[in-house]
């Protein structure tokens, strides 16, 4: 049995589940009626996200289980903030 989730809306911050800092933005909910989300990945580009690997939503903030993902989704949100300028 599917479990249901809250409104999730394009433009909404998406976050691992353990982390404060976003990595993207949802760009679909469910395309073409598919269980996922199309997440803009800062750096990275478009990326499916299955709703099943998302914990909760909050306000304007999607929260992700990072271990459901593929090991490139992985990777794409490990190095998402790469091109940041530190001072």
């Amino acid at each position: 049995m599917a479990r249901k989730l809250p409104l999730i809306e394009v433009g909404y911050q998406v976050f691992p589940h353990d982390r404060t800092e976003e990595f993207g933005a949802v760009r679909e909910v469910a395309p073409g009626g598919r269980p996922e989300l199309l997440v803009d990945i800062e750096n990275a580009g478009d990326f499916v996200i299955p709703l099943e690997a998302v914990t909760g939503v909050e306000g304007d903030k999607v929260m992700v289980d990072v271990n459901k993902l593929a090991p490139r989704i992985r990777q794409a949100i490990e190095h998402a903030h790469d091109a940041e300028d530190y001072p």
